[in-house]
């Protein structure tokens, strides 16, 4: 039998965070249904990642691909995630997967948010864009956005900037007014982030000068893509770890 895919998303206390987290995994799903797919959370939501692992063991589940629910590789995926997954029960055999970004087809799934927000393909060498993630204290983090914004800005853009709702500058807002000093004829924010929340929310109000804001990555069918290849690296490599129950 192929491993259970298990989401481990972060969490929220906004509502709108787990009801997108399920919609991407329900599009997920039906995309594989030859996979059985589970959600679990570290915070706020239920249910909880330990609370998963428990239930899958006790069903007699052995093989587990634990798949983080991040665009970048910081503290979360570096620490939190492989601190529980350590905690499984012993008769899981685990392998964490990698992080989902970077991808092309994120870049194409930020693409058609613009384009569903008003933009058309002949707006886009006219168009300054800005790359707004969460932000993150990871420089590795940080980095990767860096280079996202530079490579998505040759595929066509007017320009591109990264920008941080937290923890790294510039801050949305600042990235709008560069733009428009470069000179662009319109600016265009696209949230780095899968589902709404706090730090979204940020991003949003810091697009109040700009001309178009997109909405967050979410249930995008490249997301869903983008899940499934990583789900399948994992499945195909070694263990995170090898435990039988006696």
């Amino acid at each position: 039998m192929k491993p259970v895919l298990l989401v481990i998303a972060h969490g929220s206390r906004d509502p709108r965070h787990a009801a997108t987290v399920h919609a991407l995994v329900r599009r997920v799903r039906s995309l594989r249904p030859d996979v059985r797919v589970e959600t679990g959370f570290l915070d706020f939501n239920i249910p909880s990642v330990q609370g998963v692992l428990e239930s899958l063991a006790a069903e007699g589940v052995r093989d587990v691909v634990a798949l983080p629910l991040l665009l970048t590789r910081a503290f979360h995926a570096k620490a939190d995630i492989p601190a529980v997954l350590r905690d499984a029960p012993r008769q899981l055999r685990i392998r964490q997967a990698e992080v989902l970004g970077p991808s092309p087809l994120l870049l194409s799934a930020l693409e058609r948010r613009l384009y569903e927000a008003g933009l058309t393909p002949a707006d886009k060498s006219s168009t300054g864009v800005v790359l707004a993630s969460a932000g993150s204290t990871d420089p590795e983090a940080i980095a990767v956005i860096a280079d996202i914004a530079w490579e998505w800005r040759h595929t066509g853009w007017c320009a591109v900037r990264p920008a941080f709702a937290s923890a790294a500058l510039p801050r949305t807002e600042d990235a709008v007014r560069e733009l428009r000093a470069l000179g662009c004829a319109k600016v265009a924010v696209a949230p780095y982030v899968l589902a709404p929340g706090f730090l979204p929310d940020r991003i949003a109000r810091g697009a109040a000068e700009a001309d178009v804001l997109a909405g967050v990555l979410g249930p995008a069918p490249e997301v869903a893509r983008v899940l499934l290849l990583r789900y399948d690296a994992a499945a195909a490599r070694g263990l995170l770890r090898l435990t039988v129950s006696a």
